[in-house]
Parts: structure tokens; sequence; C-alpha cells
């Protein structure tokens, strides 16, 4: 398979080895790929990825599931999803754990799909499961222009 990988003053297409879906995991035939600061600082040289992540960059991606492992039973072959990664989503495949993986909404778009995860996981995880916002609270939002800051204004009104 292909990826989109750093070389020393660039990014350049290259062969790397296939991506398989091992234990827990599903293997997705990559259709679209959302871009975002780490994947701009890890192509400047700024931001490494974190030990045992994936050299190939991509943090969110969007496409057809073409395998799962074993003991998945959440995907099928074929199910149109998108994914939020450690890294390796600028490739034309990338192993995925199901833990990770969410279906693609009605009426979303695949190529906007690719741009859901990264903003909706975190804004979630902070605003409901360790915020615990409700209603009638007040949330102050620095940086509201953002992609994430703007998901957190539509999550704090909903």
């Amino acid at each position: 398979m292909r990826a989109i990988v750093p070389a020393s003053d660039r990014l350049e297409w290259r062969e790397v080895p296939n991506a398989t879906a091992g234990y827990g995991e599903v293997l997705i035939k990559v259709r679209a790929a959302g871009v975002n600061r780490a994947d701009l600082l890890q192509a400047a040289g700024l931001y490494p990825p974190p030990p045992g992540a994936s050299e190939i960059m991509g943090l969110e991606v969007s496409g057809a599931v073409v395998d799962v492992g074993s003991d998945v039973s959440d995907f099928v072959v074929g199910q149109e999803v998108c994914a939020l990664l450690a890294g390796g989503g600028y490739a034309e495949y990338v192993a995925v754990p199901a833990a990770q993986v969410m279906p693609i909404p009605s009426g979303v778009a695949p190529e906007d799909a690719a741009a859901l995860p990264e903003v909706a996981c975190t804004v979630w995880s902070n605003l409901v499961m360790a915020a615990r916002l409700s209603d009638g609270e007040t949330l102050l939002v620095h940086g509201g222009a953002s992609g994430i800051g703007t998901h957190a204004i539509q999550v704090a009104r909903a």
C-alpha cells in the first residue's frame, strides 16, 4: 500500500507495509483524512508521534470497512465508517481499534465525516464525560473560531 510520509523537507507518497486487521481491530480503506494541527506540526518536524504510534501522519479518517478482527462484531465489510487514530491515516488502508471507529452518521458525506472524530471525541470527552456540563450552566470557550471551539459551542447549546 502507499502512504504519505515525512521526508527531510517535504511529504512523499511511498510504498509502506500493508496494514492488516489484528485482534479487536477494523481495517479501513481510507477515502478521506482530516488535517489537524498535530499533522502540520509533525510534517514540520516539531511534533513526533507518541511511542508506539505509526510514523504515518493522520489522526482521523473516513472510508469503508474491508476487514475486521475475528472478535469484532459491531462492524461489517462494506460499512462506511469514520475513526479516530493514534496515527496512520494518510495511507490507503489503516487498522484501527474497533472502539475508535464509528458509523458515518446519516446524511454526512464521507469527506465531512473524516473531519468529525477528533473534534467530536475531544469535545464530548471534555464537556460531557469529564466536566459533566448540564442544562443551565455557562461555558466559556476560548478560541471559539477553531474546529474544537465551534463544536464545543454547538454541544454546549444542545
